[in-house]
């Protein structure tokens, strides 16, 4: 199984949440936004489907593979594969996500 791929937001400016959108549209992918608030802890878990997810606002830790984890700020992306278990904890402030799945 494929490694979950992290990508980092490389500009200055923070993202702009139809930008972010729009990434999801190029790829033909439906994209859904959600919230929670800070320190919400997602057991670990898999999805169906590839998960992919951008950071638009606030924080959060993903825990993947043999306990890496993968610190998230706005911009930056994570390509969860089909069936990959992981767990996150929204950082103190809560997070503001946009993701899609692909099948």
């Amino acid at each position: 199984m494929e490694p979950p791929v992290l990508r980092r937001w490389s500009h200055a400016e923070r993202p702009a949440d139809a930008a972010l959108e729009a990434v999801f549209r190029a790829e033909g992918l439906v994209p859904s936004w959600w919230v929670t608030p800070g320190a919400t802890a997602f057991p670990q878990h898999v999805h169906e489907a590839a998960k992919l997810l951008f950071v638009a606002s606030g924080s959060i830790t993903f825990v993947v593979g043999a306990g890496e984890r993968l610190e998230m700020r706005p911009g930056d992306r994570l390509d969860l594969p089909a069936g990959f278990p992981h767990s996150a904890l929204a950082g103190p402030g809560g997070v503001r996500c946009v993701e899609a799945f692909r099948a």
